[in-house]
């Protein structure tokens, strides 16, 4: 399960490792980046994952940005309520290329009403896949 970080929401998504599969799950309201932990427990406990993947909002030099060291304090709490590894994972340019996907596939208009941080957490997840060897394209 991956999580793409924001202070006002963090897209979730999902994928399989065996078949190195993917999919975008929800987006979550977060409150200066503090989630619903019991929503987010329930998203857990219905998914069963085996480790969860945090996006490091790193800056395009690979410095850390203003956003990393929150990304970096919610992988910690996660770690720390739900007992699951957590990692840490690049997340450069995931929600602008997230968009990109949207408008290509016809989605045009206002992306508060329609966010993209579940796509996004579903291309950190890809990229962390493909890392490991365990997803290819």
């Amino acid at each position: 399960m991956a999580f793409d970080y924001g202070l006002r929401q963090i897209g979730v998504a999902v994928g399989n490792c065996l078949l190195g599969t993917t999919q975008p799950l929800t987006t979550l309201p977060a409150r200066d980046g503090v989630p619903d932990w019991t929503a987010l427990g329930s998203l857990v406990a219905e998914w069963q994952p085996d480790v969860l993947v945090v996006g490091e909002p790193l800056n395009m030099d690979g410095s850390n940005s203003e956003l990393s060291a929150r990304a970096g304090k919610f992988a910690r709490r996660l770690h720390g309520r739900l007992g699951l590894p957590v990692e840490l994972a690049d997340e450069r340019l995931s929600s602008f290329e997230a968009k990109e996907q949207q408008r290509e596939r016809g989605h045009r208009g206002d992306y508060k009403a329609r966010p993209v941080d579940s796509y996004a957490a579903e291309l950190i997840l890809q990229t962390w896949l493909r890392e490991r060897g365990l997803r290819s394209d």
